[in-house]
């Protein structure tokens, strides 16, 4: 499958790097061509590097930018991202405090929805670190993705790119579980000084 990640940062570098792992094609742009295009070789794989504003071909998008610029970056690309399935991997926090934000949408990925009606929205990834990411394990378990759409087949495409990825896709309903993900995804990251892993945990659901 071919996908489009706009960013080019740590959480960029972890999810294009599973996405190669899979065998999908990726192209990278950045609000730096130079940074997007040192990260392709980094990446390896079939990986192209370009800038954000550039014509998006691929039908899915992520976006691996942080949430205060979520929205500019979506409406950037305006129409380009109808009947796209589109990536929310943020979780709305406000970066002086590190404390939450709750949108009047009630979620990022919500008002995401709502900036860019023709897009097919799906929240991923906001509850997994970029690190853990690299190998797709914490402690020999295999990392979760929590995916939660209104539309059942951008799902099922984003699941199909996580299993191939090496990762477990994992269903949390409806987009209006977003609200409970970006909680999740926030709590996640409020515990790591007091567990001293570093951003090196994951969020699993045993069974």
């Amino acid at each position: 499958m071919d996908v489009t990640i706009i960013g080019t940062g740590n959480m960029a570098r972890g999810i294009g790097s599973r996405l190669v792992s899979g065998g999908h094609a990726v192209t990278l742009l950045g609000t730096e061509r130079s940074n997007a295009e040192a990260l392709a070789a980094d990446l390896g794989g079939s990986v192209s590097a370009g800038t954000v504003g550039d014509p998006i071909a691929d039908d899915v998008v992520v976006l691996a930018v942080w949430y205060p610029v979520t929205l500019d970056v979506a409406q950037q690309a305006g129409s380009q991202l109808d009947a796209k399935v589109v990536v929310d991997i943020s979780n709305p926090l406000d970066t002086e405090t590190f404390e939450p934000i709750v949108p009047d949408a009630g979620s990022g990925a919500e008002e995401l929805a709502a900036a860019v009606p023709g897009a097919r929205v799906v929240k991923a990834f906001n509850t997994t670190f970029a690190g853990t990411l690299s190998s797709g394990e914490v402690s020999g378990h295999q990392l979760d993705v929590l995916l939660a759409s209104d539309d059942a087949d951008a799902k099922r495409t984003v699941a199909s790119l996580v299993e191939s990825s090496g990762l477990r896709a994992v269903d949390a309903g409806p987009l209006r579980r977003a609200r409970q993900l970006e909680a999740l995804g926030y709590l996640h990251m409020a515990v790591q000084e007091g567990l001293g892993t570093g951003y090196g945990s994951a969020v699993k659901i045993v069974g």
